[in-house]
C-alpha cells in the first residue's frame, strides 16, 4: 500500500473509478469506496463497471497484485443504459429519487424518460420502480463489449460532473430552499422533492444528511 495521506490517496483512487455510483461495491458510491480502499478496509476487485481496466489501474496505484473481480459484486459487462417502458409508467418518480446522475426527466404523475447520454447504467432505478417498467439496454453509440480505460475515464468525467451538480441541488434542498429545476428543451420546470437519499453526500458534507 502506498504511504500517501488517506484523503489524497482517496482522491486519486476516486479519479480512477467509473463514477457510476452504482453501489455494487457495497459502499454508498464511488467516493466512499475510494476512501475505504485508501484506508485498507476493502479490496480493489469490487467495481464491476470499471472491470479489468480499473482493477489494473488500482493495482498499479496501490502497488498491489491484481485480483479477479469479486463475483458477489457482479460481472464485467458492456455499457448499458436504462429505458422506461412508457406504457407501464405510473409517474411515481421513485426512479428519479435514486438516480445519481439526474438522467431521468419527469415529475410525479408525469411520464418519465431516461436521457441515455446521462445514464451511468447504475441500475438503482430497477428495484425502485414498483411496476417494473424499467429495462436495461445496450448504450447507444457504444461498443457491445466492456469499455477500455480511456472510454471509462471519458464517461466517468461526465458522470462525475452530473453527480456533483446534483449534489449541489440536494444540498440546497437540504437547507429547505425551494428550487425550480429546468428540464432541457421541454421548457418545463419541476420542484425536486426531498426524497433523494442524502447518504450519497461526500463525508465533508455530513452535517447536511
Amino acid at each position: 500500500m502506498t504511504d500517501l495521506p488517506n484523503q489524497s490517496l482517496a482522491a486519486r483512487i476516486d479519479a480512477l473509478l467509473p463514477q457510476t455510483q452504482c453501489q455494487r461495491c457495497g459502499f454508498a458510491g464511488c467516493r466512499p469506496y475510494a476512501e475505504a480502499l485508501a484506508a485498507g478496509e476493502t479490496g480493489i476487485n469490487r467495481c464491476p463497471p470499471g472491470g479489468t481496466p480499473v482493477l489494473q489501474s488500482l493495482a498499479a496505484l496501490l502497488k498491489t497484485a491484481p485480483l479477479p473481480l469479486d463475483p458477489d459484486c457482479g460481472s464485467e459487462q458492456p455499457p448499458r443504459v436504462a429505458r422506461v417502458i412508457e406504457a407501464d409508467c405510473i409517474g411515481c418518480a421513485k426512479c428519479i429519487d435514486v438516480c445519481p446522475t439526474d438522467a431521468i426527466a419527469g415529475a410525479r404523475k408525469w411520464l418519465h424518460a431516461v436521457v441515455a447520454a446521462d445514464c451511468s447504467g447504475c441500475e438503482l432505478c430497477l428495484p425502485a420502480c414498483p411496476v417494473d417498467c424499467i429495462v436495461m439496454e445496450a448504450a447507444p453509440g457504444l461498443p457491445a463489449v466492456p469499455l477500455d480505460g480511456a472510454a471509462l475515464q471519458a464517461r466517468g468525467a461526465r458522470f462525475r460532473q452530473l453527480f456533483e451538480s446534483l449534489l449541489q441541488v440536494v444540498m440546497v434542498l437540504a437547507k429547505g430552499v425551494l428550487l425550480l429545476i429546468p428540464y432541457g428543451v421541454s421548457g418545463y420546470y419541476m420542484f425536486r422533492g426531498l426524497g433523494r437519499p442524502l447518504i450519497r453526500c461526500h463525508p465533508e458534507d455530513s452535517d447536511h444528511r
